[in-house]
């Protein structure tokens, strides 16, 4: 039996309770993922529901595996056995590998990147008959967005999203066209895609929908508040047979609505489903008293919320600060004094942030971090798996795995150089479009080009050998034989930049050990390409929370924050205009999401707040006043505020240390 004796008593009212339609509402650091733990080992070891007709749905492959491995410390292999815990993405792919084939695509489909759809998107451009020029990106952008929001390509014109008026609708509805019957014809999906044809084969075949609800008995969804409108109809389509939905989520946490999630899927849960029974858990694990007061306080002035006010039993604590600052580089270089001051007595480094509404807040305080020695990590910037040299291994396995797909092959069919021209490759693609057949079966028929014959004959040995060796060894085996090292060498001018290059390739392959080591059987080409065109951004790169932490200061987004947590955290720029932000401001927008992001920033300190802002700052080239935050002018005083500029509230012995650090360091990075 799994005892519940640890949680508080509305944690353990959400673990109990199991049939018919629930609403978590579960505020920042209240033990939401404890408490979605517990509740399923107690569905499996003490209610005995069979692991298979359990599905619990998270939004990042980082969330599922946490899900996964405290499910696997509670319950033993034998009784979770069959439990589906994947994020809705998976969960798409995984439905449209089994019934995808209603639709009229084949289940081995590929899965195209924004480099690979950009491709199509081009192409379908250069088709569009018109005199004027139109950006690819813009375009693509649009069709992601009406995928987002479960609109075809017939449908579009009809719908409110088209104005026949703009001429980038016109472009667009042309090239939504071409770039799908594009995809069908090479077997691939986009990314939007997943949730998009999911939906579709739920709405054209009932019975396919109903055959997943039977399956899937009791259903789970975390962080509900980040739903979309295709991800609202796949959980109504999943509950269509039974109302055993528990969603798990925090309107006061909504901060996505950019990305198409609809705060308004939490807030009319209870009217979706009439016989709802909502548990709020208030009480905070994370944040001092004085710290969550001051959240409460900043949320409370939202109107259209589910009313809750966050608790902790942490009453100790310093009480936040307000620190006003002179301009964009005294702000900086009084944090970054700060941060070594914390770190001179004690403090690791990986318990600091630094979160920011928009990156254009960022370099100041990068400056200043290097010029002060103090190692940092921006998360943020070019990922690991868009360099080139990881793109082209990720096409030679995506190849391999299915050769019909074009774009991974136009990639890599001259990759290291094989003397295959644009000449060559036009007459194949020509052929191909003439013939109606896939380049792969036209570069098969090659005879006398001796560079396509051995392109050709290593794609169909490899497809023997990762069927017959371990995918790392295939991997190693296939790097080797077309000398990518060496291809990297003569590719870069700088022995540092090769270096590092080839340092990227041993880390892809480190990744396929990992990946072998934790599927064993599973390992195979299929579902490692699969996962690597899944991996979302927080499997991408080394954020807080991974187990190889560094000892460095972390700055990101506000946006980027959400869901981590740190002893000290400075909140920067609590201007308006800033946050909230001035295009909000401009436009006339409502501001409850500006206020979230606010919340979402202060719930993310454990022991220390401090909150800045600029007097002036210098935009387009002269110096503009700038004003406190709203959110902060609307609190009651629950925190200090501190003129920076004029060092009133400093000790004579901490102006000067500041003053001999400062500029200090300012003149060793003159020299």
């Amino acid at each position: 039996m799994i005892s519940l004796s640890g949680l508080n008593p509305e944690q353990r009212e959400a673990a109990e309770t199991v049939n018919g339609p629930v609403l978590i509402l579960a505020g920042a650091g209240s033990g939401k993922t404890r408490t979605v733990t517990y509740r399923i080992a107690h569905m499996l070891e003490n209610l005995k529901i069979p692991g298979k007709e359990i599905l619990a749905v998270s939004f990042t492959n980082k969330a599922a595996a946490e899900m996964k491995e405290r499910v696997a410390h509670l319950v033993p292999p034998k009784v979770r056995k069959g439990i589906t815990l994947s994020t809705f993405h998976s969960l798409g792919i995984r439905i449209l590998r089994e019934d995808i084939h209603h639709l009229g695509y084949n289940n081995l489909f590929t899965i195209y990147d924004q480099a690979d759809q950009m491709s199509i998107v081009r192409e379908g451009l250069k088709s569009y008959r018109s005199s004027k020029t139109y950006d690819k990106s813009i375009v693509m952008s649009k069709i992601g967005l009406l995928k987002n929001k479960g609109i075809s390509p017939e449908e579009f014109p009809k719908s409110r999203e088209y104005d026949p008026e703009n001429n980038y609708d016109g472009a667009t509805e042309y090239v939504y066209h071409f770039y799908q019957e594009k995809l069908q014809f090479y077997n691939a999906l986009d990314f939007d895609d997943i949730l998009f044809l999911v939906v579709r084969l739920f709405r054209q075949f009932p019975e396919v929908a109903k055959k997943y609800s039977q399956r899937f008995k009791y259903i789970m969804i975390d962080e509900y508040q980040d739903t979309n409108q295709l991800q609202f109809s796949m959980i109504q389509a999943l509950t269509s047979t039974h109302e055993n939905i528990c969603v798990v989520g925090d309107d006061d946490q909504a901060i996505y609505a950019f990305r198409g999630a609809d705060i308004s899927n939490i807030l009319n849960f209870e009217k979706q489903y009439p016989n709802t029974k909502v548990i709020k858990l208030e009480e905070n694990y994370r944040s001092t008293f004085p710290i969550l007061d001051l959240a409460n306080q900043v949320i409370k002035e939202n109107t259209n919320r589910k009313e809750k006010t966050m608790r902790t039993s942490l009453h100790e604590g310093e009480l936040p600060l307000l620190w006003a600052t002179g301009d964009s580089d005294h702000e900086a270089a009084v944090v970054v004094e700060e941060i070594i001051k914390l770190q001179s007595h004690g403090v690791h480094l990986s318990d600091i942030a630094i979160l920011y509404r928009s990156n254009t807040q960022v370099p100041p305080f990068e400056d200043q971090l290097r010029i002060s020695q103090v190692p940092y990590n921006i998360i943020g910037g070019q990922k690991f798996y868009e360099k080139k040299e990881i793109k082209d291994l990720i096409a030679y396995l995506t190849l391999i795995q299915n050769p019909r797909d074009e774009l991974a092959l136009r990639r890599v069919l001259n990759v290291p150089h094989r003397g295959i021209g644009s000449v060559t490759l036009n007459k194949n693609l020509g052929l191909a479009q003439e013939q109606k057949r896939h380049l792969f079966h036209v570069l098969s028929d090659e005879e006398e080009h001796e560079g396509i014959k051995k392109f050709v004959d290593l794609i169909k040995n490899y497809q023997r050998i990762f069927h017959e060796k371990p995918l790392v060894e295939s991997i190693n085996q296939l790097i080797e034989e077309i000398q990518y090292y060496d291809f990297i060498d003569k590719s870069y001018d700088s022995t540092k930049l090769a270096h590092r290059k080839r340092e990227d390739v041993k880390n892809f392959i480190m990744t396929a050990d990992r990946f072998q080591d934790r599927y064993h059987d599973d390992a195979t080409l299929k579902n490692f390409v699969e996962r690597l065109l899944l991996a979302d951004s927080q499997d991408r790169q080394n954020t807080p929370g991974d187990d190889t932490k560094i000892n460095e200061v972390t700055l990101m987004t506000l946006h980027g924050s959400k869901g981590l947590e740190y002893d000290f955290v400075f909140l920067i720029g609590m201007e308006e205009e800033l946050l909230p932000h001035k295009k909000t401001i401009l436009d006339g927008s409502d501001i409850s999401e500006e206020r979230r992001l606010c919340y979402v920033g202060v719930t993310r300190a454990r022991r220390k707040l401090i909150m800045t802002y600029a007097k002036e700052r210098k935009i387009y080239g002269k110096m503009i006043p700038r004003f406190k935050s709203r959110f902060v002018i609307e609190l009651d005083k629950c925190f200090k505020e501190v003129d920076r500029t004029n060092f009133g509230d400093m000790s004579e012995d901490e102006v000067a240390d500041f003053k001999k650090n400062f500029f200090g360091n300012l003149m060793d990075s003159l020299k």
